[in-house]
């Protein structure tokens, strides 16, 4: 039997032709092809610009550039921590304190997280770190004393009056000589004057007890109410006095008189320094009677005057169990008695504070004086101060590859620069506008030492400072006042996409291809006409 073909179907009839004449890459017969200089010149100069491109472009698939895009801040921590060194160039540490104010609450001589150490008039830290004290544990008057200063001043002031040509006098003419700076507006002041007026009378009356004992020791021996009077200043243990800097703020400019009351001790006309323990009768005597056991090497009048401070002050069991309380403390202030006189502070830590405006201050105050404003210096150099959680060594060296240059510089700008006063009342302020970044750490970055996990997010600052007056009864204050921006930054590395780079070849290839074929044609036509 004879087998016949199947029947061509309409589609395969149409198709065969159009496929049969499709052909992108028809073939020149080599017979028409004819090779010249110019054309192999041209060739060589394609083949080298697609090879150069070609490198190019496969250097620019494998690197990376860095994208900058702005977001709404999304972090939500409840806080962020400052860091700081800052050195108060002429404030003790004594007075330095930090106060960290926000739209969600105030925080007061802020003390966790912060060290202080003080500074010579030479500029030199001190090695021993200044206890942070909290200023409410020193005893600011005599409670035990009941007596108004009306009333103890009834029989005459024990307590002398001094002025700048009667001090020079008292210290020379007195081996030891106690002043009490205040200021007859210090309300500090008006509670310790019965307090000191009761020191006084209390030396006196140890001065008199002393003369006393020599009378009845020696029963012919007569004084007169002069050589009495006489007698007793010999015998005196130490001078008692007081300056109202208010009267004579010359005086107390030049003594340094920087808050109200100021309590200084002389031995033999020179300054041993403030007294900083508790303000009572019998602490006041024991310490007293220590500086003379220091300078003499023996006890003297002074020891019999903390007896009679004792017997003046202890009346009731309760009295006394409240002396003892404060003398059991006293070891811990006693180093306070010899302080040298250090200007300067260096005051470094951190804060935690809310993510919200506010401000901190350094200024000077105390629960225990009263403060000149006058005398309040706040100069002060900002070694370091940032946001955030601060990176290591081995992160700075090779972590921040992903951010631009001077990145670094832009978290800490304040550090390095000197903010001096030259006037009373015035003092500088800051403002910082505070940016979230968040960024890439680059592989391999992180500590693995510690196995410690470094941040992805830093807090570039924009900063301006400007000098601030303030009133005569206002103590001045560095002031840092912060903002943070709602919109937060972002550093991203950008790759470009494989078949971005294919695209790229071919286009080279066949741009390459096209241009210098047109180039060849434009040539080749102009030669043609020349030479006809």
């Amino acid at each position: 039997c004879v087998r016949h073909p199947p029947p061509l179907s309409i589609t395969s009839t149409t198709m065969a032709p159009f496929i049969a004449n499709l052909d992108m890459y028809r073939k020149v017969p080599v017979d028409l092809l004819e090779g010249t200089r110019r054309g192999s010149i041209l060739s060589t100069i394609a083949i080298f610009t697609m090879t150069t491109l070609f490198f190019l472009e496969t250097k620019a698939y494998f690197s990376s550039t860095l994208a900058t895009s702005l977001a709404l801040d999304s972090n939500s921590d409840p806080n962020i921590r400052v860091n700081f060194n800052i050195t108060m160039m002429d404030l003790k540490c004594d007075y330095a304190t930090i106060d960290v104010v926000s739209v969600l609450g105030t925080q007061q001589n802020v003390t966790q997280h912060v060290q202080k150490f003080p500074i010579d008039q030479y500029g030199v830290r001190q090695r021993m770190k200044a206890r942070n004290k909290n200023q409410h544990d020193v005893q600011l008057f005599d409670s035990t004393i009941q007596e108004t200063i009306e009333e103890l001043h009834a029989d005459g002031e024990d307590a002398i009056s001094l002025d700048e040509t009667t001090l020079n006098v008292a210290l020379q003419e007195n081996t030891y000589v106690f002043v009490d700076f205040f200021a007859n507006w210090c309300s500090h002041c008006r509670d310790l004057a019965p307090t000191w007026e009761t020191l006084a009378e209390v030396m006196y009356e140890a001065a008199e007890s002393r003369v006393e004992e020599h009378l009845e020791r020696n029963p012919d021996h007569h004084y007169s109410d002069e050589d009495y009077e006489e007698a007793v200043k010999v015998q005196l243990p130490v001078m008692i006095g007081k300056i109202d800097c208010v009267d004579h703020g010359d005086l107390c400019q030049r003594m340094q008189i920087q808050a109200y009351p100021t309590l200084k001790f002389f031995v033999d006309g020179e300054e041993m320094g403030d007294y900083r323990g508790h303000r009572t009768v019998i602490e006041m005597a024991h310490f007293i009677a220590e500086m003379e056991k220091t300078h003499k090497g023996k006890g003297g009048v002074a020891q019999d005057a903390t007896e009679i401070a004792s017997d003046r002050t202890i009346q009731t069991k309760e009295h006394e169990d409240y002396a003892r309380a404060l003398s059991a403390s006293r070891h811990h202030i006693k180093h306070s008695w010899h302080d040298e006189d250090h200007p300067g502070c260096q005051i470094s830590g951190f804060l935690l504070v809310d993510r919200a405006p506010g401000n901190f201050h350094i200024q000077a105050q105390s629960k225990g004086h009263d403060l000149a404003a006058h005398m309040t210096n706040v100069s002060h150099i900002i070694n370091h101060l940032s946001f955030g959680k601060p990176f290591s060594k081995y992160f700075l060296k090779d972590g921040l590859k992903n951010t631009p240059p001077g990145f670094l510089e832009t978290t800490k700008p304040f550090d390095g620069n000197v903010y001096i006063t030259q006037n009373e009342h015035e003092a500088h302020h800051h403002y910082l506008k505070v940016i979230t970044t968040e960024f890439e750490p680059e592989k391999g970055a992180q500590n693995s030492k510690y196995n410690k996990k470094e941040p992805s997010r830093a807090y570039q600052i924009l900063q301006s400072s400007q000098l601030s007056l303030y009133r005569s009864d206002i103590v001045p204050e560095a002031k840092f006042t912060y903002d943070l921006s709602p919109i937060a930054v972002s550093y991203n590395k950008k790759y470009r996409h494989w078949y971005d780079y294919f695209t790229s070849l071919m286009a080279i290839i066949g741009g390459t291809f096209t241009v210098v074929g047109m180039l060849e044609s434009g040539i080749h036509s102009v030669s043609s006409k020349k030479r006809r």
